[in-house]
């Protein structure tokens, strides 16, 4: 017997940037600074991510290419293992992504690639509650997730080891 089973997924749109509130404001304008810090001298694609924690703090993250491909590391990434790895007892609230080329002004739809969106699950399960996702969209829009869960529905955590 096949069971059909159907997923749904829930997110807001938001119009533009100061539609978010201010926290959200703040992280998403630390995300696209970011993207000037980032390292990709080969397919010029910058990505900056930002995160917000339990005590206010916000910290940024930007890719990191290498000319040994794929030995680089996406802005998500970067982020959050420097974050866990030097605040360990803080509770990440809001994680925003960003992209833009080189040369260009203007933002590109981002989203997190897999393995980032595995590596977020994983602090979100550590942590015991959600992580605030905010991605930028399409003509300066904000896709703002409350969980990486609707993200990644189907997450590999420790209870499957």
């Amino acid at each position: 017997m096949t069971e059909k089973v159907q997923l749904h997924i829930t997110y807001d749109v938001v119009s533009s940037l100061t539609e978010l509130p201010e926290q959200e404001q703040q992280v998403m304008l630390l995300a696209q600074q970011a993207t000037s810090n980032a390292y990709a001298p080969y397919s010029n694609y910058l990505v900056g991510a930002a995160l917000a924690l339990s005590d206010g703090s916000l910290h940024q993250g930007t890719n990191q290419e290498n000319a040994a491909y794929p030995s680089g590391l996406c802005a998500e990434r970067t982020l959050l293992f420097g974050v866990g790895s030097n605040h360990p007892d803080k509770t990440m609230e809001v994680l925003a992504v960003t992209v833009r080329r080189r040369h260009e002004s203007h933002y590109l739809p981002a989203c997190p690639c897999g393995a980032c969106r595995q590596v977020i699950a994983e602090y979100q399960n550590r942590q015991g509650s959600p992580i605030k996702l905010l991605m930028q969209g399409q003509d300066g829009k904000i896709i703002r997730i409350q969980s990486v869960a609707d993200l990644l529905p189907f997450m590999f955590t420790k209870d499957q080891l």
